[in-house]
């Protein structure tokens, strides 16, 4: 995988601990992560939250400006993708939604010894290589 390429960790809870994120990241029942995030100077990012914010700024803006709208409108309008989404957490590291592999490198190597210990149930890292990520369908652009 190339250098020049951002990258992302995220997380995924259960539907309750996922429910304590959205609405307080502060929680102690959080705190197992809380020291990692502060390492890092990380964030949680609701990736259901973050979907529902795109749609709603195209619809203000103008959904023109907005290539991913429809694919995105139809994935927090669906009950199954709506879950999923609603327990997936983006890590952002110094306010950025991507970040250098070394940093997501370190930000995982942190947090795997907490998946499956009854916080974190999975963690999963992506990047912004095209070749690596869903392509919406042709026919919604």
């Amino acid at each position: 995988m190339s250098d020049e390429w951002k990258h992302q960790v995220r997380i995924y809870l259960d539907a309750s601990d996922a429910e304590i994120a959205r609405r307080d990241a502060g929680d102690g029942r959080l705190r197992p992560i809380a020291p990692i995030l502060e390492k890092h100077d990380a964030a949680l990012r609701n990736q259901l939250q973050a979907f529902e914010d795109y749609v709603a700024e195209a619809e203000k803006s103008g959904v023109a400006a907005f290539p991913l709208y429809k694919w995105t409108k139809l994935t927090i309008d669906d009950p199954e993708k709506r879950a999923k989404h609603l327990m997936a957490f983006a890590l952002v590291v110094s306010g950025e939604e991507v970040y250098p592999k070394s940093v997501a490198d370190a930000l995982a190597a942190d947090l795997e010894p907490l998946v499956g210990q009854g916080l974190i149930l999975r963690l999963s890292r992506h990047d912004t290589n095209p070749e690596n990520n869903i392509r919406p369908p042709a026919n919604l652009s």
